[in-house]
């Protein structure tokens, strides 16, 4: 029936020839005499394990500001109202300190000269 060392039909008629075999079974990675166990993820490695519920409140208050801001058009108005307000009183303090180095280059121009 068969014959040989590897039971019914498939078996080889010598051991050493078996054992070649074997070994070159063993160093074909892609023979699955012994294929990896699945990968099963651990357990508590969900979707949702690690969520910072802190940093999803302040990106949703953010982002509800944000959609806030380009859809009122009233917020907007206020917003540049107050840049624009920002943006002058920078100027001013500009011009106010130019004026304070011209004040103290001619003090010092003065005592030398």
């Amino acid at each position: 029936m068969g014959g040989g060392y590897g039971g019914a039909g498939g078996g080889y008629a010598n051991p050493l020839a078996r054992a070649a075999a074997m070994q070159n079974a063993a160093s074909n990675p892609y023979y699955a005499a012994n294929p990896a166990p699945s990968q099963t993820p651990p357990v508590g490695s969900g979707l949702l394990d690690g969520f910072d519920t802190a940093n999803f409140v302040k990106g949703a208050l953010i982002g509800a500001a944000g959609a806030y801001l380009l859809t009122n058009e009233n917020a907007q108005k206020t917003i540049f109202k107050m840049i624009a307000k920002a943006t002058t009183l920078f100027q001013a303090g500009i011009e106010e300190m130019k004026e304070r180095y011209e004040d103290a280059k001619a003090e010092i121009e003065e005592e030398n000269g």
